[in-house]
């Protein structure tokens, strides 16, 4: 046994534990401290005081605290906890609120030692021992600097829609107190702990469950063969094998071939490498250009190796291109990216009198509760499932990782299992941003008006569908950007490979596409003699203008020109000051659209407490789409925010799919005003369910090749500059002026933009998740992916737009898809106003996070 000093308390723990944070976790319960990638030390999110030093517990022996003091969160006075839990909540300092923990810790050991005194640069280069993807770190030092100061601040809950206001939970969130699913426990809990393929294409002859089902604590080992129901899932196509069965073929180094339950954790994970696979081993199809016409099916079970086509035409481009005064051509490469979600992906499964209550993190939970019945081969209604509001997402949560294992697990045995994948293993299974090689062809008069445009582009999307092929659908028609353009030629393919599975992140396809539009417009803008934000002026959509598939754009497109207005100063007087300056102008969809009939409920029940039960059918991940719903709530009803509890699970048929590309935003906003305008109109009774909608039913596909169809309903807009440093190259300060429609919480709408304003950095500048011929990432660790740290972050000054949509419920556009659109094209144009040549693949400072050479030639 160990022994040492925990908040106050003499604790002995095991000594068994690979670090303190396990002792802290899993024996003693302490939960502040979260596992983030335990035991690299990379995130610190499990960082604890010991003496009055900040450590990273999965990185601390229990010889080290040998008779020491340790402190969590949980051991701190109560008034200083409150303290910094409202800070962080009055700057909007948190959204997710998985890393925040740890790093209140650290800025209690900082405070501690300098006071007043402590510098924001001081506290940048410290946070370097922390990651967050949600915040972009600047509301963050806003918050320490005010704590280091002794400044008073009182936390606001937000009023109705337009209101400032702290996110819904944040100073629960920040204590740490408010569990996320590894940290739940329940009664009679079990452990459960996968075994992926040692192979990326590879034949399962046998797999030996002997050993592991030998060790002491092993309750059962599962294989394919034990599902009772269908093994493939899937939000489009069902083609994802749940598990390989022995005689399958593995197709990624993400597949599952076992699932071990065990007593403890450790145990689970220990047997599972006890486990013995046979295989017969087969080269991998890993070079898109060359898979997208082998006539051999690279993945087991399913017939050919193009996953999708999207195509468009408007005009006569040949004719256009051959009479235009400039043309230009150009192949541009975008790289794979990881979404580098604090929270790995974790489920609960509890067996209940009535079926099996599943406690999930999914960004879809109705999805997530059907595919688990089909798994088990029973009805859904058997099955309930409850958001656990996740630690980050950003797409990555869309697709089934553990769900299914976890509650086959628990079904089979009666008894609640618990899954969590380490970070490891969540790096290899859960669906990457795609990359992309799009070849441009684009002419323009002698004024710089577009003519035409051709685009050629090849996404791989690894072996199963995801929804990799709406993410080339997307890049297809957003190919043109946000500008006039008469005549378009664009198709996109999607190729099957044994690289990582591709599918949901932050931009959807848009990104890639509008780095590569953008490096169009400054090479066109360069012929003409103009700069880029007068090319992009005289192009700019305007309402009645034809758009892209041919859409007619509404009076909603005005934000594009109001964003592009509101940086016009600061662009100019970059310009005057000599300083290397690119601008990039985007646009992105909220909402599915193509055709999709989009239908989103939303409950408001009154209880006898006085309480006011919200319930809506998307994911809190971060983004604040509880406060959506709550804002809402409090605008229509006239109740105080503190009246508001806000719910997302199975027990009423909500369900409208995923929650990506701002559709919570859009949707939950207009079905819950419309349950609340129901329930105004029967006087509000207590103990009623009152059920609002919000539908969207009127967008075209693609394929019904319309002359002008209406591809979406509402596209958000946003222009932002980029400054160098024209000494060092590095990015000196950052312009982002983003269209929202209405912001219905303006201090959230802030953190959405900077911290996609980071994200969107790290991208074109560093950010990779490539992999080598066997079709194994090379990248296996958080620091390994080059994500942009506290010190090297630029100051971001936004700048939000307010140009409604017509029809949408308050004008909302959404903020969260755009975010990053516009970025890698403008850190381009910088690039080449800094003498440098033009930049044609990302990342641009990384050049081993690039996607391999040989992949793509």
């Amino acid at each position: 046994m160990t022994s040492f000093q925990l908040n106050g308390q003499t604790v002995a723990v095991s000594d068994g534990h690979e670090h303190l944070l396990a002792a802290l976790r899993d024996e003693l319960g302490v939960i502040s401290p979260k596992d983030g990638c335990a035991p690299s030390g990379q995130c610190g999110c499990c960082t604890v005081l010991i003496g009055d030093k900040a450590r990273v517990a999965c990185q601390t022996s229990l010889e080290r605290v040998t008779g020491e003091e340790v402190t969590t969160l949980e051991g701190f006075d109560d008034a200083e906890l409150r303290r910094y839990c409202e800070a962080f909540a009055v700057h909007g300092a948190l959204q997710c609120g998985f890393c925040i923990p740890g790093i209140v810790v650290r800025a209690k050991a900082l405070i501690d030692k300098k006071g007043p005194a402590l510098t924001r640069d001081e506290t940048a280069r410290h946070l370097g021992a922390h990651l967050c993807r949600c915040t972009g770190y600047i509301k963050i030092l806003d918050a320490i600097q005010d704590l280091a100061a002794g400044t008073k601040l009182v936390p606001n809950a937000p009023k109705g829609v337009g209101s400032r206001g702290i996110k819904y939970e944040a100073e629960a969130l920040a204590a740490g107190v408010r569990p996320f699913i590894d940290d739940m426990v329940v009664d009679g809990l079990l452990y459960g702990a996968l075994k992926l393929s040692d192979h990326a294409r590879a034949d399962v002859v046998t797999i030996d469950t002997a050993a592991a089902l030998a060790t002491e604590g092993v309750v059962a080992v599962f294989t394919a063969a034990d599902i009772p129901g269908e093994m493939r899932v899937g939000l489009i196509h069902k083609d994802w094998p749940v598990m390989i069965p022995e005689g399958g073929r593995t197709s990624y180094l993400g597949d599952v071939l076992a699932v071990v339950v065990a007593q403890d954790r450790t145990t689970a994970i220990r047997a599972a490498g006890l486990l013995r696979i046979e295989y017969q081993v087969h080269k991998p199809k890993t070079d898109p250009i060359r898979v997208v016409v082998d006539e051999e099916d690279a993945v087991w079970g399913l017939k050919g190796n193009v996953l999708s086509t999207s195509s468009y035409q408007r005009g006569a481009v040949d004719a256009a291109i051959e009479t235009s005064a400039h043309v230009v051509k150009e192949t541009f490469q975008t790289q794979r990216v990881e979404h580098a979600f604090l929270e790995p992906e974790s489920t609960l499964a509890v067996p209940t009198d009535d079926g099996l209550y599943v406690y999930t993190g999914g960004q879809g939970i109705w999805d997530d509760r059907n595919d688990i019945a089909r798994v088990l081969g029973v009805d859904p209604s058997v099955i309930t499932t409850e958001l656990v509001s996740n630690g980050g997402a950003f797409g990555g949560k869309e697709d089934l990782s553990n769900q299914v294992h976890t509650a086959l697990s628990a079904w089979l045995l009666g008894r609640p299992v618990q899954i969590t994948l380490s970070r490891e293993q969540s790096l290899l299974m859960h669906p990457k941003r795609h990359p992309i090689r799009m070849t441009y062809e684009a002419g323009c008069d002698s004024d710089g008006k577009l003519t035409a445009v051709r685009v050629r582009m090849l996404g791989d999307s690894g072996p199963y569908a995801s929804v990799g092929m709406k993410v080339l659908e997307r890049s297809a028609g957003h190919a043109t950007g946000p500008y006039v353009i008469e005549a378009v030629d664009v198709e996109a393919v999607a190729v099957r490979t044994n690289n990582p599975v591709c599918g949901a992140f932050r931009g959807f396809g848009a990104n890639q596409a509008q780095f590569a539009m953008e490096g169009i417009m400054d090479r066109l803008a360069e012929k003409v003699g103009i700069n880029g934000w007068e090319i992009r002026s005289r192009n700019v959509v305007d309402p009645g203008d034809v758009w892209g598939p041919g859409q007619i754009m509404d009076d909603g497109c005005l934000g594009a020109r109001a964003c592009l207005n509101a940086v016009k100063e600061s662009y100019d007087a970059a310009v005057k000051s000599g300083l290397p300056v690119g601008v990039g102008l985007g646009l992105k969809n909220s909402g599915l659209g193509n055709g999709f009939d989009e239908l989103a409920k939303a409950v408001v029940r009154f209880r006898e407490d006085g309480m006011v039960e919200v319930r809506h059918c998307w994911t809190e991940m971060g983004q604040g789409v509880h406060n959506v719903a709550l804002q809402v709530a409090v605008e229509e009803l006239g109740v105080g925010a503190e009246q508001i509890e806000v719910i997302v699970d199975s027990t009423r048929e909500l369900g409208a799919g995923q929650t990506t590309g701002s559709r919570g935003t859009l949707m939950g906003a207009g079905a819950v005003q419309d349950a609340c305008r129901i329930a105004l109109l029967d006087d509000c009774q207590v103990g009623i369910d009152y059920e609002g909608s919000y539908r969207v039913n009127w967008t075209n596909s693609l394929s019904e090749g319309l002359e002008h169809p209406v591809i979406h309903s509402t596209f958000g807009y946003a222009a932002q500059l980029v400054i160098l440093d024209p000494d060092s190259g590095d990015v000196q300060r950052v312009v982002a002026a983003h269209d929202v429609g209405r912001a219905v919480n303006p201090l959230l709408c802030e953190g959405q933009i900077e911290g996609a304003v980071h994200m969107g950095l790290g991208y074109a500048l560093f950010e990779g998740f490539p992999t080598d011929s066997s079709g194994r990432p090379t990248n296996t660790t958080l620091r390994s992916l080059d994500i942009i740290r506290p010190k090297d972050m630029p100051p971001v000054e936004v700048i939000i737009v307010e140009s409604p949509q017509p029809g949408a419920p308050y004008g909302i556009k959404g903020v969260g898809e755009i975010g990053l659109v516009p970025t890698a094209g403008a850190v381009a144009a910088a690039v080449r106003a800094n003498g440098e040549p033009w930049p044609t693949e990302l990342p641009i400072r990384n050049l081993a996070n690039r996607e391999r050479a040989d992949a793509w030639t």
